[in-house]
């Protein structure tokens, strides 16, 4: 039978040999995939990582007896089949793409593979003739809905909720100095930076267009140059803030965003009204900048307020009055 996938067979033309050789790669694979995560965490999360190792030796135990009961009703040659020949076959998440998610969501990651393996089964099982591979796959597809159980126990022999507690703050303070940080600077500097040369133009000019054409060149320079700046200036390595290419996208995206904002106003071609927008959108931006400081920065609230909106609005008055002299 063809398949939509070229290259690939439909599951429900698999024979029940050969759905039995699937579960055996999938269960070798998932074993794997649990030794990548758990080698991952190992250095910054050993507790995490003890949980992972228990669940990939579980998984190994599982493809040995899924073999062994291959091996006594077909033989000893077990036929490759990989998930990624199958259409419509649930795929794994790269190890890597999920490990640059943080903590949490590889976490996360672990009940959402045992529910597709569960899933997995209990469709085999609906499509079973035989009637021992039919009580073979009802047994597998009992086991994978009892793996999340044995996670959650495996977590609380190796994972203490003080052990967890702890990993998440360090995770919780990575993300802030990794992604944060050098946002929050980056929109800073984008929001106030900006500000002058935008409103100066607007004043001088009172040409919606030539404000707009200023705005957006001080906007994209800024996010750049901060972006470059962040990325070049620190390997992470001895300071601990974590891979220079992220700090450099969040640095230089939200220095974008932030002179973008009221820059964009002046699409409008009216330019009274143009301007009383971007004056309204820079004290949203403000205020948006002291609560992100209180929140994550542990900054006092009011402290912010009269540090970054008084701030901003000075630069806004230099920018307005130098730009109407």
């Amino acid at each position: 039978m063809m398949s939509f996938f070229p290259g690939r067979r439909r599951f429900s033309d698999l024979s029940e040999k050969e759905v039995l050789a699937l579960a055996i790669s999938s269960e070798e694979d998932d074993a794997r995939v649990y030794a990548d995560y758990a080698d991952y965490l190992r250095k910054d999360y050993p507790d995490t990582a003890k949980v992972f190792e228990a669940m990939s030796k579980q998984e190994t135990g599982h493809q040995r007896n899924l073999t062994r009961e291959f091996e006594r009703r077909y033989g000893p040659h077990v036929p490759l089949i990989r998930r990624e020949s199958i259409a419509g076959y649930y795929q794994r998440r790269p190890v890597w793409y999920v490990c640059n998610l943080g903590i949490a969501r590889i976490r996360q990651e672990v009940g959402l593979m045992e529910d597709e393996s569960a899933n997995f089964y209990r469709h085999a099982k609906e499509r079973a003739t035989d009637p021992e591979t039919r009580a073979l796959l009802e047994r597998l597809y009992g086991e994978e809905l009892q793996h999340e159980e044995i996670a959650g126990e495996l977590a609380a022999r190796y994972l203490p909720v003080d052990k967890k507690e702890e990993e998440d703050e360090k995770a919780r303070r990575q993300f802030v100095l990794t992604w944060v940080q050098p946002g929050l600077a980056g929109l800073m500097d984008g929001s106030v930076s900006t500000l002058a040369p935008i409103f100066a133009t607007a004043f001088a000019t009172q040409n919606s267009h030539t404000t707009l054409l200023v705005g957006l060149a001080a906007a994209v320079g800024a996010g750049i140059s901060m972006g470059f700046t962040e990325a070049v200036h620190d390997d992470g390595v001895i300071s601990g803030r974590g891979s220079p290419l992220k700090r450099g996208i969040a640095s230089g995206s939200m220095t974008a965003l932030g002179g973008l904002g009221h820059a964009l106003p002046y699409i409008i071609p009216d330019f009274w009204t143009a301007t009383a927008i971007a004056i309204a959108v820079v004290f949203v931006e403000l205020w948006a900048i002291a609560f992100i400081q209180n929140r994550f920065m542990e900054t006092p609230f009011w402290r912010s307020v009269m540090q970054v909106v008084l701030g901003g609005a000075l630069v806004l008055a230099a920018g307005i009055f130098i730009g109407g002299s």
